[in-house]
């Protein structure tokens, strides 16, 4: 079968490989999902570029995907033919979904709806299960204020489209007009552009003060959510790229009573994962949502879709089609 892999780790252009290498076969407990879409999430060109050391001879990247199960082990009988959208494909395994085909635990492989895409499916994984985490782990969100930061990301597109599911009031920071209209579409009641408008100023002139914080860069946006903080508030943060190790203003949040809660899906509990599948699944069957795909390349282009991941200049998720 076709699949792209790197032997280590380094700049795209220069170690990853597509070629062709053995089929898989699933052990007992697992399934063998033939590939239609696989996601390029920027955890896996950092993964490439060393943030993690590649730990075996030969990486096949990529997390998320979506397909159908064409094999399976023993146990897992009833699940042939299945629609799945997959996650975690390549976590502390060598084997990712940048292939024709993956073959992992079957409780890594989740129903997709028929109604949905396989190209939607592959960005169920990382993006909406983040997003998911960083609004509902600390309970209903229901009449609530959520401030998602960065609301035109993959992350904070779907916490927009979950929190107004839910029930909660938005605001949202975007850095441009065409992020703006992401946004405004994706939901959000308030959008703020930060290179225009005062974002503590106007949080606090059109919906006095947030309950919540999805946080795409902790480090940066902190000394704005001191001053914005609802009492009981929960920052729930996925990244601080800026200011990777922040100063903690103790003094400022204390007579707040806020919680800090950091969010990375690889890791979190199986029961987070569990709550997760549950509410994904509800919200695709209640509602349409908006999937915002920005660029799609064929499993031969994946060193360009990574180098456009990198750059930081997409607006929406990169994809590798596999025919």
């Amino acid at each position: 079968m076709r699949a792209a892999w790197y032997e280590k780790n380094g700049p795209a252009h220069e170690v990853l490989k597509v070629g062709d290498i053995p089929d898989v076969t699933p052990l007992p407990g697992e399934v063998r999902v033939r590939l239609k879409a696989s996601a390029v999430n920027p955890s896996d060109v950092k993964a490439r570029a060393g943030a993690r050391p590649i730990r075996w001879p030969q990486l096949i990247p990529h997390s998320d995907g979506a397909g159908i199960i064409d094999a399976v082990g023993k146990g897992c009988e009833h699940r042939l033919g299945e629609r799945v959208w997959v996650f975690n494909g390549q976590w502390d395994r060598a084997f990712g979904t940048a292939a024709e085909a993956i073959t992992l635990a079957s409780a890594l492989a989740q129903p997709l709806p028929l109604g949905v895409s396989f190209e939607a499916g592959a960005c169920l994984g990382i993006p909406v299960m983040t997003a998911h985490r960083a609004l509902f782990a600390d309970g209903s969100i229901a009449g609530k204020t959520v401030w998602v930061s960065g609301g035109a990301g993959v992350v904070g597109h779907y916490a927009i489209q979950l929190a107004k599911w839910a029930g909660a009031r938005v605001v949202t920071t975007v850095s441009n007009a065409a992020k703006a209209t992401l946004a405004l579409t994706a939901g959000a009641d308030v959008v703020i552009n930060y290179h225009e408008q005062d974002v503590v100023e106007t949080i606090k002139r059109t919906v006095g003060g947030v309950d919540r914080i999805v946080e795409v860069d902790f480090g940066r946006n902190l000394p704005h959510a001191v001053q914005v903080l609802n009492d009981d508030a929960v920052i729930a943060c996925y990244a601080s790229s800026s200011i990777p190790r922040p100063v903690y203003p103790y003094p400022d949040l204390l007579w707040r009573n806020p919680q800090i809660r950091q969010v990375f899906v690889y890791t979190m509990a199986q029961s987070a994962k569990d709550q997760a599948h549950q509410d994904i699944a509800l919200w695709l069957k209640q509602t349409s949502p908006i999937f915002s795909i920005a660029h799609r390349f064929a499993l031969s282009d994946i060193v360009k879709a990574h180098e456009v991941v990198e750059s930081g200049q997409k607006m929406g998720h990169v994809l590798l089609t596999i025919d």
